[in-house]
């Protein structure tokens, strides 16, 4: 079902809180994963804001809905996530990453509250959402698990092996995307290690694939309420996107995987990032309804 524009116009504003507060975070702490962290904003949004049954209140509560964030570098927009949302103080943030600080660089479950597992050794983020989705069945709860992928991690063989689980064992309370952006650390993901035929890779496991624009946050819901419906296999979404999406020197430059902010960068980020939320603002007045 497709959002109504008010509620897209609402979930623009949100993304656009969120991802200025990941430029923020960026800048306290001097650098991060702040390419990663934006191409993934716009689904950590959607989910957060419209479709994870959650307690602020009560973190552990055991009917909760999973997520697993599988390229846990990008914590850095993730704990934004997770803070505006009331689960953690935000003074955190200006201490992201330095010394003695509660929110690492990967965020550990253990000190970060809202975080269902600790990730950033890439490629076993699927393997914790398969387990905790097959655990909803056996423990007959209705619970959702939800994992994000990069595209990048695709490239480690464990995610194969989730995936040939996950149809094994018709696992299809899991909603699993990738964040295709076709970068990782060190270039492009298809001159280190070719992925294409990326979606035949997954129709291929058993996956029923929709292929969005990752920036497109009607999108993106229509995606996910087709796999919360009673589909006819596990979903994969491949959501593509662009790196560093929204500041315009970022954009869709693998070197941005990490990068450092200084004041006159963030100056020129903020900018970049209000131009942007302006245009997807238009969108959403244009093509809502």
């Amino acid at each position: 079902m497709a959002l109504t524009k008010t509620e897209w116009l609402a979930l623009e504003k949100k993304a656009h809180e969120l991802r200025r507060l990941c430029l923020d975070t960026t800048y306290w702490a001097g650098s991060g994963h702040i390419g990663g962290g934006l191409s993934v904003m716009d689904m950590l949004t959607i989910l957060y804001h419209k479709y994870l049954n959650i307690k602020v209140d009560d973190p552990n509560w055991e009917d909760r809905d999973r997520f697993i964030l599988s390229k846990g570098h990008s914590g850095i927009a993730y704990a934004p996530v997770l803070v505006d949302k009331g689960y953690n103080d935000p003074e955190q943030l200006k201490t992201f990453n330095l010394t003695n600080s509660k929110m690492g660089i990967h965020l550990d479950s253990n000190k970060v509250v809202g975080v269902d597992a600790s990730t950033g050794s890439l490629g076993h983020g699927l393997s914790i959402a398969c387990g905790t989705a097959i655990a909803a069945k056996v423990l007959g709860k209705s619970y959702k698990t939800y994992c994000i992928l990069g595209d990048g991690e695709c490239d480690e063989g464990s995610n194969w092996e989730a995936a040939m689980s996950i149809n094994a064992f018709d696992v299809r309370n899991l909603i699993t995307f990738v964040d295709r952006n076709r970068c990782m650390i060190d270039g492009r993901t298809e001159d280190v290690m070719p992925l294409e035929p990326f979606a035949d890779k997954w129709r291929s496991f058993g996956f029923h694939v929709i292929e969005v624009d990752g920036h497109n946050l009607n999108e993106l819901s229509e995606a996910i309420d087709y796999a919360l419906g009673e589909p006819d296999a596990p979903v994969m979404i491949i959501a593509n996107t662009v790196k560093g999406e929204g500041i315009d020197f970022m954009a869709d430059d693998y070197h941005w995987h990490y990068g450092a902010i200084d004041e006159e960068k963030y100056e020129l980020a903020k900018k970049s990032l209000d131009k942007y939320y302006e245009k997807r603002k238009a969108r959403a007045e244009k093509e809502g309804k």
